[in-house]
């Protein structure tokens, strides 16, 4: 078998990436799962897994080289291949590629905004069938908080990511700042979309929301899965919080952000830019001091919503590294948890694969 390994697709508003370092070289043994190179995006820097196994025969993209979703990056074999067969192979790829490049480069499914509750919120709704699955992210996130995710279980089902009050392009004006607030901010997008059941997910500071809105709303939630979670303790990174409020450049910044990852090499320059875009908006900086005080205030979980997990179908995953929430807050929950090791808190973007087929697995194990 000669299989070709192509640049991924991370996210519907990913058009190409550029190649980082390559961790295997020509003549290594690849194994499925195995990571083969890293490749840098403008969101996010990331490892390229081998989807099957076998011998890495050529490497067709160079380091630094930037190439659109879909090209050709590897040739790997399994078992025995000559190099003109190889040859060919990759001669009939580049040959069909015009069209695949094409189509990587399509407009696909486009954020929307809408007013509800008197303030705008944004939201990104893909996929179809199924009782939908809302996706809330933590403090100073957005929706491409699950850049890795949402694509992925939108395979199965309806999937909604939002931006909540006071993050992304969402408004960012808050009156009391608290996880009601948001709560009722994500209940005004289900109105909005008649949406009267559905799937909660929320990582960090959103898993509280979620927590939140189940506790609101019970009757609307067939299940929430929580993730590196807010409001199951009372401890939390203090040092981060205030690093992350306070920071206003680069420098400042990125000690803080390179606390949310296992791997401090995927907090990448066009990340920091992001983040302090993001930050330098009129309103956020008071929303996200307002967020802190009500909810994290001097270093503390304010909101201990432990009781809610169980109410519904519950799933926990955790990274045994967390260097924000401690994992230990998922010891005794009335869920089913999984605690990943090596994994920092932006489990969701470091283990996606492993998360989304958590996810996935809990899912369609519920009515």
């Amino acid at each position: 078998m000669i299989h070709t390994l192509t640049m991924p697709k991370w996210g519907l508003s990913m058009t190409e990436g550029r190649i980082d370092v390559w961790l295997k070289q020509p003549g290594d043994r690849v194994e499925k799962g195995e990571e083969v190179l890293d490749v840098e995006t403008d969101k996010i820097s990331s490892s390229v897994e081998a989807p099957f196994s076998g011998v890495l025969r050529r490497v067709l993209a160079l380091s630094d080289e930037t190439l659109p979703v879909g090209a050709l990056l590897a040739v790997v074999v399994e078992g025995e291949a000559t190099e003109a067969q190889i040859d060919s192979v990759i001669e009939s790829f580049n040959a069909g590629f015009v069209s695949s490049a094409a189509e990587a480069e399509e407009a696909g499914p486009s954020a929307q905004k809408v007013e509800v509750g008197g303030r705008l919120l944004r939201y990104l709704d893909i996929g179809e069938s199924g009782t939908p699955l809302v996706l809330v992210h933590g403090f100073g996130g957005d929706l491409n908080s699950w850049l890795f995710n949402q694509p992925a279980l939108a395979a199965e089902r309806r999937v909604i990511a939002l931006d909540l009050p006071g993050h992304g392009e969402s408004g960012k004006s808050l009156q009391t700042g608290d996880a009601a607030e948001l709560s009722h901010a994500v209940l005004a997008l289900l109105d909005h979309l008649a949406l009267d059941r559905v799937h909660l997910a929320g990582h960090s500071m959103g898993g509280l929301v979620t927590l939140t809105v189940a506790s609101l709303a019970p009757a609307r939630i067939a299940s929430i899965t929580l993730i590196a979670s807010a409001g199951l303790g009372a401890d939390i990174n203090g040092d981060y919080l205030r690093g992350f409020v306070e920071a206003n450049n680069r420098n400042a910044l990125k000690p803080p952000l390179t606390q949310l990852f296992s791997n401090p090499a995927l907090v990448t320059r066009q990340m920091l830019e992001d983040m302090l875009k993001f930050k330098r908006l009129e309103g956020v900086d008071q929303a996200l001091r307002q967020l802190d005080h009500k909810l994290f205030d001097g270093g503390r979980q304010m909101l201990d919503l432990r009781s809610e997990v169980g109410r519904q179908p519950s799933l926990v995953i955790w990274g045994s590294d967390d260097a924000i929430i401690p994992a230990s807050h998922a010891q005794g929950l009335q869920a089913q948890v999984h605690v990943l090791p090596g994994q920092g808190h932006m489990v969701q973007l470091e283990a996606a694969e492993q998360v989304n087929q958590l996810i996935s697995t809990f899912l369609k194990a519920q009515p």
